[in-house]
């Protein structure tokens, strides 16, 4: 499901990647400020901050070359002290307004494939990094990380609870996103509202059409065939990357997910040591 035609190929130079970190304007998290703190990036979770896992991940992910992060300035300093080294030196972006146009900001001047995930993706792998550069390689413009249902809930029964219902199955949005190039980049314009389309459907209606998002909500689609659709709107090949580890779908939130991913960011270290 993850391979398509037409398209790039991943060039020998390897990846760029944007960790979106800033809060949206005017907003107190509710995470951060239970742990005292401004921001909800640096909420500690099993003994590191929620953006130091993410980071982590990135650069465990062969072919890292670039690695941006989308923040408020005034957080930089703070960062700096929290992030691990790695493969790369991590540039700080200012962020924008709104989701969307934070990620266009971010993108200036990438050309070649380039990874967007958020910085409370704790549960984010390598692996899941890799399977999505490898729609890329087989040639799709852009790919869309999303997890079946029940995988999910095997991860855990209390991780997510917002799916988005296909006539194939039901699936969650793991906020890793992987695009080609500048061209498949700016497939972002076309989301310039910004924020989450699962909160706010009339975002979704005007980003992908009344037609495709009424066949969405009737259960005609499948997933692929969806993505087939918004493919043609936006005249890219857009290809969904299904990750079979379910926690892939699971972020912080609040302090659910919190405590969820605190239990499996336990159980892989357990697993990794025993």
């Amino acid at each position: 499901m993850a391979c398509c035609r037409g398209g790039s190929t991943l060039p020998p130079e390897g990846f760029a990647a944007i960790v979106l970190a800033a809060q949206r304007p005017g907003v107190v998290d509710p995470l951060a400020a239970a742990a005292g703190l401004s921001q909800k990036c640096l909420v500690p979770v099993e003994g590191m901050p929620l953006i130091a896992h993410v980071v982590r991940a990135l650069f465990a992910t062969p072919g890292l070359h670039a690695l941006r992060v989308s923040v408020e300035p005034e957080v930089v300093p703070m960062l700096r002290a929290a992030l691990p080294e790695g493969s790369c030196p991590v540039e700080y972006v200012p962020s924008a307004a709104n989701l969307a146009d934070s990620v266009h900001q971010a993108t200036l001047g990438l050309d070649g494939p380039t990874v967007v995930t958020t910085a409370d993706n704790v549960l984010l792998t390598p692996g899941a990094v890799a399977q999505a550069l490898d729609a890329i390689r087989h040639g799709a413009d852009v790919g869309l990380a999303m997890a079946r249902r029940a995988a999910v809930l095997a991860a855990h029964p209390d991780g997510q609870r917002r799916f988005y219902r296909f006539r194939d199955d039901a699936y969650s949005n793991c906020n890793l996103y992987v695009f080609a190039g500048a061209r498949a980049l700016r497939t972002a314009e076309g989301f310039r509202s910004g924020g989450q389309f699962a909160k706010k459907p009339l975002r979704l209606v005007g980003a992908v059409g009344v037609v495709n998002v009424a066949l969405m909500l009737l259960g005609r689609l499948t997933l692929a065939g969806a993505l087939r659709r918004l493919s043609r709107r936006f005249g890219l090949t857009v290809v969904p990357v299904v990750l079979d580890d379910g926690a892939h779908a699971i972020d912080v939130d609040n302090a659910r997910t919190h405590r969820v991913a605190g239990e499996l960011l336990a159980r892989r270290a357990g697993l990794a040591s025993g």
